[in-house]
């Protein structure tokens, strides 16, 4: 199902906004990739094995945004299940969740954060199972800390998630949360491998206004595609 009512395919948007998102993944991420980069001994930092690192710690992280996309999602096709309405406000949850994304995104409000310290309880105990992995040198180990670091409280990820709860079931869930952790990417990996002119054309003002329009965009062309089924549920009073 495409909770957007749209032709658009829901996995390419999301791709999208990830990749529209790119200006908080570096202020947020950015740093934590440009330390474990600068972390690995200096006699094994040759590219090889940095962009493995760099891979490595990616996939643990996307996989673990799959993993809360599928969960997201069950939970949303449980609560969808038991009343029609609910799935219908899940689906507008959605919409808000990606104009208070993009809200974030430019910097014009940052309301989010407090969606995020909804997850630091979770944060401060799997924070120190990150700490034991250090310093990482093996790809399983880069695995296994971005495992854990795709965990932690992110605004822009909690408003996917909202999205994965109007999904129809887990799969269609993690693979929503995948196509996102891949449009995150470039932005990451510019931080990991220190390129710094893609990482400043991200984060410049004017590509974070765009990227934040775009979405802003796309999130009211969602309401307004589920306004007709929002009058048609509504019981006629005579």
């Amino acid at each position: 199902m495409d909770p957007t009512g749209l032709d658009l395919p829901p996995m390419m948007a999301a791709f999208v906004f990830g990749l529209l998102g790119g200006a908080h993944c570096i202020g947020m991420c950015g740093g934590i990739m440009s330390a474990l980069s600068f972390a690995v001994p200096p006699s094994m930092r040759h590219p090889a094995r940095l962009t493995s690192l760099m891979l490595g710690y990616n996939l643990g992280r996307v996989s673990s945004y799959m993993i809360a996309g599928a969960l997201a999602a069950g939970l949303g096709t449980l609560v969808g299940g038991l009343a029609g309405e609910l799935r219908l406000a899940l689906q507008v949850l959605a919409a808000v969740m990606l104009i208070l994304m993009a809200l974030y995104i430019a910097n014009w409000w940052k309301g989010l954060l407090r969606v995020e310290a909804l997850g630091r309880r979770l944060w401060r105990h799997l924070e120190p199972l990150g700490r034991r992995l250090m310093p990482v040198v093996k790809v399983p180990q880069a695995v296994a800390l971005g495992a854990i670091w795709g965990w932690l409280p992110c605004g822009l990820v909690y408003s996917m998630l909202a999205w994965s709860l109007a999904m129809s079931n887990p799969l269609q869930g993690a693979t929503l949360m995948g196509a996102f952790g891949l449009g995150t990417l470039p932005a990451l990996l510019a931080t990991g491998f220190a390129a710094h002119s893609l990482g400043n054309l991200i984060r410049h003002p004017a590509t974070r206004t765009l990227a934040a329009t775009l979405i802003i965009a796309f999130a009211v062309w969602q309401l307004w595609n589920l306004w007709p089924a929002s009058t048609s549920s509504t019981p006629m009073h005579h």
